[in-house]
């Protein structure tokens, strides 16, 4: 069900520890990475996330403001949004 899906952006300079960092903190609150696509484009890292949060430990607003934290400490942005939002945000 789409109520459980999330969607996690994480943008910024290319360095070592960036998705590590980020899937030890969905590890740890139990939330499961379905899909992941990421790339380099000239030494900038972008890295979207499908995750479903349906047996997570944290609710929404708690694990976005945990993922923004760890995207702090790791020098790069990461926004988090519910999968209904961002498809409605992304449909032309």
């Amino acid at each position: 069900m789409d109520d459980y899906k999330i969607i996690i952006t994480v943008s910024g300079s290319d360095k070592v520890g960036i998705v590590s960092g980020i899937s030890t903190v969905l590890a740890q609150y139990k939330v499961n990475i379905e899909d992941i696509k990421q790339t380099l484009m000239q030494g900038h890292f972008v890295m979207f996330m499908l995750c479903d949060i349906k047996n997570a430990v944290l609710n929404f607003k708690e694990l976005k403001n945990v993922l923004i934290e760890e995207g702090n400490k790791l020098e790069v942005e990461v926004w988090v949004q519910k999968k209904g939002i961002f498809e409605k945000m992304h449909t032309v």
